[in-house]
C-alpha cells in the first residue's frame, strides 16, 4: 500500500472512530429534523411512494473493519429499515454518512425502473456542494423535493385511492 493511500485510510478510520450521534445533532438540530419529517409527510400525501431518511454519524466498527463502502452500508440499512417492504415497491432510502460526507440513494425496484442511474448520480452530485458548505438540511430538503417530484410523476395518488403511511417519516439517526 502506498504511503498516501495508507494515510487516507488511517484518516478515514479516525474520522469514524471519533464520530458519534452528537455529531448528528450538531448538523441537524431538533427543529431541522422536524422540518424534514414534515416535508416527507407532506410529500407522501401526493404519491404512494415512501421516503425514508437515515443519517449516520459513522460506520459501525464491523463495517469499517471489513472496508465496507457507504453504498454497502446504505444497502444494508435499506433492508434493516424495511424500505423494500411497501405495497408498490416504491420506497426510497436517503442515506447520509456524516464521517465521509457521503450520500447514497437506494430505491426499491418499482421506482428504480423509472429512474436512470445517471439521474440518481446527478441528484447525489447536486447535494455534495451543500454538504461541503455544512448545509445538511438544505441538501436533504432539495433531495426530498426531487424525490417527491419523481414519485408524484410515477406513483400519483388518484382521487379516492387508499394511501397508507407504510414507513416512519422521521429520520433514523445512528
Amino acid at each position: 500500500m502506498s504511503t498516501d493511500r495508507f494515510h487516507r485510510a488511517w484518516r478515514q478510520w479516525l474520522r469514524h472512530l471519533w464520530s458519534d450521534r452528537s455529531d448528528i445533532a450538531r448538523v441537524l438540530n431538533t427543529e431541522a429534523l422536524a422540518r424534514l419529517e414534515a416535508q416527507i409527510t407532506a410529500s407522501e400525501h401526493h404519491h404512494s411512494g415512501e421516503i425514508r431518511l437515515c443519517v449516520e454519524a459513522a460506520l459501525p466498527w464491523r463495517y469499517l473493519h471489513k472496508g465496507a463502502s457507504p453504498r454497502e452500508r446504505a444497502l444494508s440499512m435499506f433492508g434493516k429499515l424495511r424500505v423494500w417492504d411497501t405495497e408498490h415497491n416504491n420506497g426510497v432510502l436517503v442515506y447520509l454518512l456524516l464521517a465521509d460526507r457521503a450520500v447514497e440513494l437506494v430505491a426499491d425496484r418499482g421506482l428504480h425502473r423509472h429512474i436512470d442511474p445517471d439521474q440518481w448520480q446527478a441528484l447525489i452530485r447536486s447535494m455534495e456542494p451543500l454538504l461541503r458548505e455544512g448545509r445538511h438540511e438544505a441538501a436533504l430538503q432539495q433531495t426530498i423535493a426531487a424525490l417527491d417530484e419523481a414519485l408524484r410523476h410515477w406513483f400519483p395518488v388518484r382521487g379516492d385511492q387508499r394511501n397508507p403511511n407504510e414507513l416512519p417519516n422521521q429520520a433514523d439517526l445512528r
